[in-house]
């Protein structure tokens, strides 16, 4: 097993954050981050689309690439984007291009069970994706938060379940009621790691640019900045124009 692998297995909690380019991968590498996702939320908070749908593989890889040249120690997940892997063929050909990018794991959507199975065989290290799914955005009209009902939490433990089942060595949990999240946890051997879904996971995974406030346009009501990052640039940026003009 790869040595970067090993926090999905020591049952210690896992602290992860999103990274799309080298500076901030190797801050990040340097501040002691377990993992560093390369998600497909680079649409959004780098493309400037209005969600990840528009994202390609060229760019996970690319972005990929990038993320994994700035980091020494910490492991990079790559995010299988829409459309990467509607087939098991297709899943293990594309995350093997993010493996050869430098990733050491790949993350895809839902429970798909072929998929994950067949990138298990493979030996591609696979993180699940179960609860809100911003892939399926359009289709469910909004960010909706999952598990408000007894008959949802028990899809969604379903969900992981089928997930560990195929493979998975983890799983992404996004947007969770936080009184379903326990049960989701318990239930589980792989660990969880929550996105909006409260403390009860076995991790935590923030995109970095809503953690450090790079991107002041829009902020989710479950993540509390940590800097003000998008205010210092644009300071800096107007005391050099202001500088300039004279």
């Amino acid at each position: 097993m790869n040595p970067r692998l090993e926090i999905f297995y020591t049952g210690q909690k896992i602290a992860m954050l999103t990274a799309y380019d080298y500076p901030t991968a190797r801050l990040l590498d340097e501040a002691g981050v377990d993992a560093i996702l390369v998600g497909d939320s680079l649409g959004m908070v780098v493309l400037g689309y209005p969600d990840t749908t528009s994202v390609t593989m060229d760019d996970m890889i690319r972005h990929t690439s990038a993320v994994a040249r700035g980091v020494a120690r910490a492991c990079v997940i790559g995010d299988l984007p829409i459309h990467s892997y509607d087939t098991p063929e297709q899943a293990v050909a594309n995350a093997r291009r993010l493996i050869e990018a430098g990733a050491h794991a790949v993350k895809l959507e839902g429970a798909h069970v072929p998929q994950i199975a067949a990138l298990t065989t493979a030996g591609i290290p696979v993180i699940g994706h179960i609860g809100m799914l911003p892939q399926s955005i359009r289709e469910e009209g909004g960010y909706k938060i999952k598990g408000k009902t007894p008959e949802a939490l028990q899809a969604l433990i379903e969900d992981g379940l089928a997930v560990e089942k195929a493979g998975a060595i983890g799983v992404v949990v996004e947007l969770v009621k936080h009184e379903s999240m326990r049960p989701i946890t318990d239930a589980l051997r792989i660990p969880t790691i929550g996105i909006g879904s409260g403390e009860d996971c076995d991790g935590q995974v923030l995109v970095l640019h809503d953690l450090v406030g790079l991107f002041p346009w829009f902020t989710p009501k479950f993540v509390h900045p940590q800097a003000a990052v998008g205010a210092a640039i644009r300071e800096a940026a107007a005391a050099y124009a202001a500088r300039v003009h004279g």
